[in-house]
């Protein structure tokens, strides 16, 4: 019972530690700007095409 009672302790020392460093530690990234060329032709969105409408017969042959 002494050995679990030891074991809780110091899982919960090391979660408040751990608490403890997380809060208080420096731990901020570093910034630094990055620049890269951009491809117009990447970005740019695809032409959108619309749909032809449902006609009678395309109906009927879904359905079946």
């Amino acid at each position: 019972m002494r050995m679990l009672k030891l074991l809780v302790v110091l899982i919960l020392a090391a979660l408040i530690g751990l608490a403890g460093y997380a809060y208080f530690g420096d731990l901020t990234p570093t910034r630094t700007e990055v620049r890269r060329p951009l491809d117009p032709a990447a970005v740019a969105p695809a032409p959108s095409t619309s749909p032809e409408p449902a006609t009678d017969a395309t109906v009927e042959s879904a359905s079946e």
